[in-house]
């Protein structure tokens, strides 16, 4: 993440909570399993290994706990290696188009468009084969300040474009030898997708008048992706890319109307992509605002394909999109909101997944129904149908039709009474039991003055440390009803506040953010406190941000990984066989202000390579003996 959102756009009136007075299957686990063979059959069941059948029990941990660490270095228990594969400015393997990193940073934008982008995010594993595999992989932002020779305050249309090139999404091929995983390089597979790469746009917003701009008067071509946050891979093998901090691009009019500001268009740009690419003047194009905040869909294993928005998910500062399957083989789409007081989401489509991959399912996510969450005080909750024409949704409320409702998502839950929360991020579903998890990264200005107050799922004022809910379905992944409770409330026993010590069982941790299970049933949970927040305060003793190992059926979470220095920790995916595990380390040595100095861009880390720009990387966790991570 780039910042702890200090804005609230989310002025409507409806409360965070409402006072309001068929048991999971539990073979949910083998019905994934099934949809990836599917998806991948031969190679995905050669890579399992047996791990899905070990289910997790109720017995600890057996690896070495890590201490607290504020090292500039990647910290694995005893008996593990980290194997750093992947770092920004690599090429990723495009035949013919391979060119090396430079450590000034004067590559041209062009060379960066063929290079892994910075900000490593989340990510998923493809398997090809028994011991070959993709990687697809979000670049979620820039360091201005890194990115170039002189750093970010002089900007150039070519710097604008380099920018744009170093954001997006990477794909790479990697083979496990006897040294571990390796990139495989030229690749037909490898690809960059970028901010500037073509892009179709497919659902009830393809084509209509809030997507047409005077460079795509259709409303059906948009061109780029960018501010890639979190990820989610579908049964069919596609891959989702979710484009979260979408508003900070651009710049601004005089007076942003009440549309621009709900979205959180700032006078001050964050970057100054506007000044040199017009797409990004709101005051010449003020439709290109809506042509992002969506989820795009790409086929990893074509590189010839063109990645599609799909705006029927709906559109928000969108933070990942995890997709399981209904008894009856409908997708369900579960999407949080990582800005403060926004919404959950999640979508079910109209049709079952079909036979046969990608190609068999490429309009499934274009029909289905958009829901937002209520949690209400009694541990239960309903899901609110974002369809045009129930309820408030009508043309009188400025909902002309289901185009309009997915374009403004957030005005619409507004109306419709969805909880606000407190920065809803990944979301992962327990492959045995059918719980549902979402993180709650933190909040400081929950219960201030002028904020919306405390609730029974966001029940901390001031909510510095965040938490994790989770939820059960009613009969069905696409049921309209569920319960819910607290996971955890994270913080520091040490604390004096009481809404900052938390309830942790094991090690402490603050702001949880990546969320991911492995087979077995282990909920891998990652941290992200800004680099202007640590090592001070309430969060003085939490040190670097880390990995954590939870087991969901007692509770218990241990300190599996530390990151180095002001990084934030992301993208956590397990190979089927849970042999390893790869992590993305973002932004090792990242200023408070997000932007380093070009002068000094090693003032707090030179991670992984020891000198010169710190690097954001893909890392692979193994064991030396070559069994079970994190058992």
């Amino acid at each position: 993440m780039q910042t702890d959102q200090p804005e609230d756009s989310n002025r409507s009136a409806n409360a965070d909570i409402h006072a309001v007075g068929a048991r999971r299957r539990e073979f949910l686990g083998d019905v994934l399993s099934v949809a990836l063979a599917r998806a991948f059959a031969p190679s995905a069941t050669l890579l399992m290994g047996g791990c899905a059948a070990a289910r997790l029990t109720d017995a600890p941990f057996r690896f070495a706990a890590v201490a607290v660490d504020t090292r500039d270095a990647l910290i694995v228990p005893p008996g593990y290696r980290a194997q750093v594969i992947f770092r920004w400015g690599d090429a990723v393997g495009i035949p013919g188009n391979m060119p090396a990193y430079r450590t000034d940073a004067s590559n041209s934008a062009a060379e960066q468009a063929a290079q892994a982008g910075m900000h490593h995010d989340g990510m998923h594993f493809y398997p090809l084969g028994p011991e070959r595999a993709l990687l697809v992989m979000n670049h979620e932002y820039t360091d201005e300040g890194l990115l170039h020779t002189d750093g970010h305050k002089v900007q150039t249309p070519e710097k604008v474009a380099k920018s744009q090139a170093a954001h997006g999404v990477s794909v790479i091929e990697i083979e496990r030898g006897p040294a571990g995983w390796q990139m495989v390089r030229p690749s037909r597979y490898a690809r960059r997708i970028t901010a500037r790469t073509p892009m179709d746009v497919s659902g009830p917003a393809a084509g209509h008048a809030m997507l047409k701009t005077a460079l795509d008067p259709t409303g059906r071509r948009i061109l780029g992706t960018y501010n890639n946050c979190g990820s989610g891979m579908t049964p069919w093998g596609t891959y989702l890319t979710s484009e979260e901090n979408f508003a900070f691009y651009f710049r601004a009019p005089e007076k942003p109307d009440a549309h621009q500001t709900r979205w959180g268009v700032r006078q001050q740009p964050f970057f100054a992509w506007g000044e040199h690419d017009e797409r990004f003047d709101l005051r010449a194009h003020p439709n290109e605002l809506n042509r992002f905040g969506w989820v795009v869909e790409i086929d990893p294993l074509d590189p010839q394909s063109t990645p599609v928005k799909r705006t029927a998910l709906g559109r928000a500062a969108r933070e990942g999109a995890t997709t399981v399957l209904t008894q009856d083989g409908r997708a369900v789409v579960y999407m949080g909101e990582d800005a403060r007081f926004e919404y959950i989401y999640k979508f079910v489509s109209r049709d079952p997944m079909r036979p046969g991959g990608a190609a068999a399912n490429r309009t499934l996510l274009d029909h289905g129904t958009l829901y937002v969450a209520r949690f209400d005080a009694d541990g239960r909750g309903v899901w609110l149908p974002l369809v045009q024409g129930r309820g408030p949704l009508t043309a009188a409320n400025g909902f002309a039709d289901q185009g309009e409702v997915v374009v403004k998502s957030r005005q619409a839950s507004d109306l419709l009474g969805g909880t606000k929360m407190d920065r809803p991020e990944w979301i992962a579903v327990d492959p045995h039991s059918g719980w549902v998890y979402c993180t709650l990264t933190n909040n400081s200005s929950r219960g201030k003055e002028g904020f919306a107050a405390t609730d029974a799922v966001n029940p901390r004022s001031d909510n510095v440390m965040g938490h994790i809910v989770r939820w059960k379905e009613g009969a069905d992944f696409d049921a309209q009803t569920f319960e819910w409770n607290l996971l955890v409330l994270a913080g520091d026993p040490a604390n004096t506040r009481a809404e900052a010590k938390g309830n942790i069982k094991g090690d402490m941790f603050a702001c949880p953010d990546g969320l991911a299970f492995d087979a077995r049933g282990v909920l891998w949970v990652q941290t992200d406190t800004h680099a202007s927040q640590m090592y001070k305060g309430e969060l003085e003793r939490i040190g670097n941000n880390q990995m954590l190992a939870c087991n969901p059926r007692t509770g218990e979470f241990r300190r599996f990984m530390t990151g180095p220095v002001n990084c934030e920790v992301t993208g956590a995916v397990m190979t089927p066989d849970c042999r390893t595990l790869f992590v993305n380390i973002q932004h090792p040595g990242e200023f408070p202000g997000d932007r380093a100095d070009p002068a000094n861009p090693t003032r707090f880390s030179a991670w992984p390579d020891g000198h010169g720009r710190p690097r954001s990387a893909t890392v692979a966790i193994s064991r030396a003996d070559g069994g079970i991570v994190g058992e």
